[in-house]
């Protein structure tokens, strides 16, 4: 079976292993470089905190747990943080959002729980806790983040070296090319064409564009802003969530800070200053908890498009319009990644249709029950050495 893989972003390189490790023949095609998307500009955090239905929070959850076994197929994987994660707010109205949460999320096994004061000071010395109030802190000691370049940069590798995947940057897809119905390859913008059995765009805010007369995923995608700190002596290890910040450990004793207030401002992915109001605000903020940040400034501020499908969950399986045309895309696709990419194959590969995406298919846009899938037989689709 030829795959081809549009998207070298933490979800098109897990798609790509997962396929090639399945037996798949797979090329990756990205228009710019390994990464280079949403995936690069990511706060990268694992987790399913407040995420609903249930079918959507067990997917992540699931996605959590997958990078446990994936880190294990890569000695000591670098890319992998499993640190836990305190969070706290301090309104009324949030902390009862926030306390109904826990209870929900204890009655699905999720890893939650309060703590005290004393005990976030002895685990972070560095955050002051006064400044915290009397707001309850919850923490999560599943949670954690991934380096997304790194952990790109991993997969592929050994998707080429063991498998004989190939990776193909500066190609933008354009348009599919089908035969009787199924998928038969792509056509790039300059004109190449790639065969294949089985497409996958994972092309992350891309994915809403048509390829040539294929229409693209509705997307409602927003502005995300991150900035980062220039290194500083400290030795905070786990990342916190308070009220409108969020703060983690980037590597090199440098922070990534991360605030919504700041992300509202933008319509549109933009060059900021490190020095100008966005990251000033963001670093302010973070000084209040931090007081080491005092004498540091920020070193560079980044902005991207964060991928939501129009409804705000997952999209991923086959497509309605042509047989062997897949799509994965999604809000949460760090934390996803690794299992969404386990199921596809799964289904792609084996054609085993894997119930745990069955309210995530494209089909839901296009008119169709969001089950849908193509039939069996067409999912496996030809298989070629």
């Amino acid at each position: 079976m030829r795959a081809i893989v549009i998207g070298s972003g933490v979800i098109g390189t897990s798609v790509a292993y997962e396929l090639a490790k399945a037996g798949a023949k797979v090329s990756v095609l990205e228009q710019g470089r390994v990464a280079s998307g949403a995936s690069a500009v990511s706060f990268a955090w694992t987790n399913a905190n407040g995420k609903r239905p249930r079918e959507y929070h067990a997917l992540n959850v699931a996605g959590m747990r997958a990078y446990i076994d994936l880190a294990r197929e890569f000695e000591g994987a670098g890319w992998f943080n499993q640190t836990g994660s305190f969070e706290w707010w301090t309104t009324e109205a949030a902390q009862a959002k926030q306390l109904a949460g826990v209870k929900l999320e204890q009655e699905w096994g999720y890893g939650v729980d309060f703590i005290s004061r004393d005990q976030v000071a002895a685990m972070e010395p560095d955050l002051d806790v006064r400044a915290i109030g009397e707001a309850p802190i919850v923490y999560y000691p599943e949670e954690g983040w991934i380096d997304p370049v790194l952990y790109a940069a991993c997969l592929l590798r050994s998707a080429c070296e063991r498998w004989g995947a190939q990776v193909y940057t500066g190609t933008q897809v354009k348009s599919l090319e089908t035969r009787s119905g199924r998928v038969s390859g792509v056509r790039t913008a300059a004109g190449e064409r790639f065969e294949a059995d089985i497409v996958v765009n994972c092309a992350g805010g891309a994915s809403k564009e048509s390829l040539g007369e294929i229409p693209g995923i509705p997307m409602k995608s927003s502005i995300g802003v991150l900035a980062f700190t220039q290194p500083v002596a400290m030795t905070l290890r786990r990342q916190f969530h308070a009220d409108d910040l969020d703060v983690r450990p980037d590597g090199a004793g440098r922070l990534m800070l991360h605030k919504i207030s700041v992300d509202d401002q933008l319509s549109e992915p933009k060059l900021l200053r490190p020095d100008g109001i966005e990251a000033t605000t963001i670093l302010n903020a973070a000084r209040e908890l931090l007081p080491a940040l005092e004498a540091v400034s920020i070193e560079a501020v980044r902005t991207t498009v964060r991928p939501i499908p129009g409804d705000g969950l997952t999209c991923a399986g086959p497509m309605p319009q042509v047989d062997g045309y897949y799509v994965g895309v999604t809000h949460s696709g760090v934390t996803i990644a690794p299992q969404m990419a386990r199921l596809l194959a799964d289904e792609i590969v084996h054609g085993n249709i894997r119930e745990e995406l069955a309210m995530f298919r494209p089909a839901r846009f296009f008119g169709g029950a969001p089950g849908s899938v193509v039939p069996k037989s067409a999912v496996a689709g030809p298989s070629h050495d």
